[in-house]
């Protein structure tokens, strides 16, 4: 038994009280005269038995009284926590989308909330963190509100940041994470030292469609064809209906039929119309169904200004199409240098000399965010291409090289050529350099490199923008890498990524940048609106566009529009994260058979019931205080009617 109150058990010291007056309690005597002597000897002998009985009584009674109102004021109970303090539970309660499925009874979110409620521990305190909000250390009541208010949200949480942020309150009686587990291993828990229970709860159906991704093919010239990537996890499936909108409007409509775990590509051939809200629509009851619907925009044709300044070559044309690009070629001494300020890309195409001028326009160029390639000439003057590149803080060039060299290495995972091949190809046909210029960059990385090791193309990150650098002409009496098949890859992923247009979708919660092709004056900002939310993403201003980042914002898919002063100047589009539509969830309960500090279970309910069992108090001062009363009431009735 344990006291809540034990100071109070000092006041037991009060029974002396009826003990000193049992001892000393004196009594007066009345003469009666009486004739027969034996007789009173008798009743003298009686009459003290009974009396002697009856101050028994009366002291137990009134010992018993005290005993019962100072236990009662002290608050015994029995627990089984080892002293009373105030317990302080942990709650993960993922609210992830996956979690929005179905489980044995009914969504999965739902009924973890619901089963918290019912069964939580009354006089304790939590702590709760959802993918969205953190409550510390609140109240029963206040655990119970926000419990209510917890909806499903696209952010997810990773095992690490939930263990570091269990590992940070440092006092918790009760770690449980509620979670289907998605995509997670046993490996995330096994350095946690804190004990954890492990709540698993899984969808019921282990079947599922979603939309992955979707890709738009437009070589032809009045149609486009919108191709949707299905993937099916599970059995195969027949007669799936899906549908296109350009907004609400229904464009199109088809069944398929998909195999077990197959990826399917599921095409529709529209009109081309500018801009196009595209929405794809699966009808289709599987385990979730926010993958159902994918949002996409194409917006009008927004082209890249590309200028080239030296020497005159077809490839550039014929790479930098009227279609996609704005391809300007002038000479060094024809180049209108106030048109360098409009352009996204500049090519320094085998000039001898680089002119004070322009290395003071190209200076102004690349801090306002344009991107530069530089392909230097047999006889180009060290001097004063050194003077550019020190302006533009990119490094120096060492000396020249007369060798013969072939082109040997590709760095496929360079962000320029990473999705440019399907696979790593190793014996094609190398293409050569007669000469080339070493050297020292800061801040550079090779994309494409030589037999010698040395770099052929390699980019320089420059305060706000990029050069990419060309160790060695590349007209055909130095080079044969325009017959090259790299040569068209290289030099148009350079362009587009001098101007990240749109794309056609983009995922939440996921680092995104958009740069907008407009002008702004010195106050203005760009905002993201959808119906009547909006925000202000983080973004940088340049000369020419405009670049935003999204992360945390916006929390729905569906499409926005970005906005300069209230007018509308794109469409985007956001879809939720792929991993959210996995079906991979390890067995918790066969991983942790017999671990110390991890236990895991399959039911919110049965956790929490034990959780409120293990914590339980048994408080007995009702006991003691009815006590008190049933003595005080048993010593009156022996004063009324205990006759001596």
């Amino acid at each position: 038994m344990q006291f809540k109150h034990p100071e109070f058990l000092y006041f037991l010291s009060l029974l002396i009280i009826p003990i000193l007056v049992h001892l000393f309690q004196l009594r007066k005597f009345k003469k009666v005269p009486f004739t027969n002597v034996a007789f009173l000897e008798k009743l003298i002998i009686k009459s003290r038995k009974s009396s002697q009985i009856k101050k028994w009584l009366l002291l137990f009674c009134r010992m018993l009284l005290i005993t019962g109102i100072v236990f009662a004021f002290a608050q015994p109970f029995f627990s089984n926590k080892e002293k009373e303090v105030t317990q302080h539970s942990f709650i993960y309660l993922d609210n992830s989308l996956s979690t929005s499925a179905n489980g044995n009874s009914g969504n999965i979110l739902r009924t973890a909330t619901q089963d918290l409620i019912d069964n939580l521990v009354e006089n304790a305190n939590y702590s709760l963190l959802t993918n969205t909000h953190f409550y510390k250390n609140i109240s029963s009541e206040a655990f119970k509100s926000q419990l209510k208010k917890v909806k499903s949200s696209t952010k997810n949480l990773t095992t690490d940041e939930i263990l570091l942020k269990i590992s940070s309150l440092k006092n918790t009686t009760e770690n449980i994470l509620i979670s289907d587990f998605q995509n997670t291993k046993k490996e995330d828990f096994l350095n946690e030292k804190l004990p954890l229970t492990l709540v698993q709860v899984t969808p019921v159906l282990k079947s599922n469609l979603s939309i992955d991704s979707v890709f738009v093919n437009q070589n032809e010239s009045k149609t486009i064809v919108i191709n949707a990537i299905v993937t099916n996890q599970g059995a195969s499936k027949e007669n799936i209906p899906i549908a296109l909108y350009n907004d609400k409007k229904l464009l199109g409509k088809q069944t398929f039929k998909v195999e077990e775990n197959e990826e399917k590509i599921i095409s529709f051939s529209i009109e081309r119309t500018n801009p196009f809200k595209g929405r794809l629509e699966i009808n289709f009851k599987d385990t979730y169904n926010f993958d159902n619907s994918f949002f996409f925009s194409l917006n009008s044709n927004e082209k890249i200004n590309v200028l080239a300044i030296g020497e005159s070559n077809d490839f550039l044309s014929r790479i930098y199409t009227s279609d996609e690009f704005n391809f300007t070629s002038n000479s060094s001494q024809n180049v209108n240098y106030n048109s360098i300020e409009q352009q996204q890309l500049v090519i320094l195409n085998e000039l001898e000399k680089i002119p004070q001028s322009l290395t003071t326009g190209l200076s102004t160029f690349t801090k306002n965010g344009g991107h530069l390639i530089v392909i230097p000439n047999l006889k180009s003057d060290l001097n004063s291409y050194n003077v550019f590149l020190k302006n533009i803080s990119a490094g120096n060039i060492q000396n020249k090289k007369s060798d013969s060299l072939k082109i040997t290495s590709i760095n496929f995972n360079h962000p320029l050529l990473k999705n440019v091949f399907d696979k790593q190809v190793r014996n094609f046909q190398y293409p050569f350099v007669t000469t080339t210029f070493l050297t020292n960059f800061t801040n550079s990385s090779q994309i494409i490199g030589l037999e010698n090791n040395t770099s052929f193309v390699s980019q320089v990150k420059l305060a706000n923008s990029k050069m990419y650098w060309f160790s060695s002409p590349i007209n055909k009496e130095y080079s044969n890498f325009t017959n090259s098949p790299l040569i068209v890859p290289v030099f148009y992923n350079i362009g587009q990524e001098s101007l990240q247009l749109s794309k056609l979708y983009y995922r939440l919660q996921e680092n995104n940048d958009i740069e907008v092709n407009v002008q702004l004056n010195k106050d203005d900002i760009l905002t993201i609106n959808q119906q009547q939310n909006s925000f202000i993403p983080l973004q940088q201003t340049f000369q020419n566009k405009v670049k935003l980042t999204t992360n945390e914002l916006p929390e729905n898919k569906g499409f926005y529009t970005i906005t300069n002063k209230n007018n509308p100047i794109q469409t985007i589009a956001f879809n939720n994260k792929k991993t959210e539509s996995s079906l991979d969830f390890t067995n918790l309960l066969n991983e942790f058979t017999n671990n110390e500090n991890v236990t895991v279970s399959s039911s919110v309910k049965e956790t929490a019931k034990k959780i409120a069992q293990k914590n339980k108090v048994h408080w007995l001062w009702k006991w003691f205080l009815g006590l008190a009363i049933v003595s005080l009431l048993l010593e009156t009735l022996i004063l009324k009617y205990f006759k001596v």
